[in-house]
């Protein structure tokens, strides 16, 4: 059995004991970090499958080591689920923007922490053997199995996440998809209609890829659909 390999970050002790518990009881290796550099170090140095970070922590905030991490290519990839006490929308939209797969705030149910870690880890690991590894809409070319994306022969760089929904709309070429139904495929949770994370992404795709609103078109009240 592979045990997948889980970085808690946070400064309270009595919070990383209950997650590392409760996790490894769940078949989860676990490695701790209670600042933002030992959080950033030991990324680089163990390579974890998942990332659970803290945002209010001493040295480099939660915020800053994401950004580093979503920076640096040998970490680029790993999912991060944010852990913290704030609440407002602002924060988690900010948490989001910057590269977090999602975003628990405390006091949290572990239950809903374990349900929420393994479905990021199951949407990271799933792959459909079967799907076609080059998907071209217009002039954009998708290559699922090296995850690269061209614009124009040109490279465009993606997060794991828009790399994902950029998939799914061109899997589903012409076809109106739900903000619900993007949140359930994509990340792989319910987030209580908290479809703001969708349009967080679908703004960053436009703005990266240089896409005019046409081309992935916005169906009001609904979802999206690319042309």
């Amino acid at each position: 059995m592979i045990y997948k390999k889980i970085l808690v970050v946070d400064d309270e002790e009595n919070i990383v004991e209950l997650i590392k518990y409760n996790l490894k009881n769940n078949g989860y290796d676990i490695i701790t970090a209670f600042d933002g550099n030992e959080a950033y170090t030991k990324a680089i140095e163990e390579n974890p499958d998942l990332i659970l970070l803290d945002i209010m922590l001493p040295i480099l905030d939660g915020i800053e080591v994401c950004k580093k991490l979503k920076r640096n290519k040998q970490s680029e990839n790993i999912p991060i689920i944010m852990l913290t006490a704030k609440r407002e929308e602002t924060d988690k939209v900010l948490g989001l923007e910057i590269g977090a797969d999602d975003y628990i705030t405390k006091p949290f149910n572990i239950r809903e922490l374990i349900a929420r870690v393994k479905a990021v880890l199951r949407r990271v690991n799933s792959k459909d053997n079967t799907e076609k590894s080059i998907i071209k809409v217009g002039n954009i070319t998708i290559d699922t199995e090296s995850y690269q994306v061209e614009v124009d022969e040109k490279i465009i760089d993606l997060t794991l996440k828009e790399f994902e929904l950029l998939k799914l709309l061109s899997q589903n070429k012409g076809k109106v998809l739900s903000r619900n139904y993007l949140l359930d495929k994509i990340w792989g949770y319910d987030f209580y209609g908290e479809t703001r994370t969708v349009d967080v992404h679908i703004r960053h795709l436009r703005k990266k890829m240089n896409l005019s609103n046409d081309t992935i078109e916005t169906i009001r009240g609904v979802g999206y659909k690319i042309k």
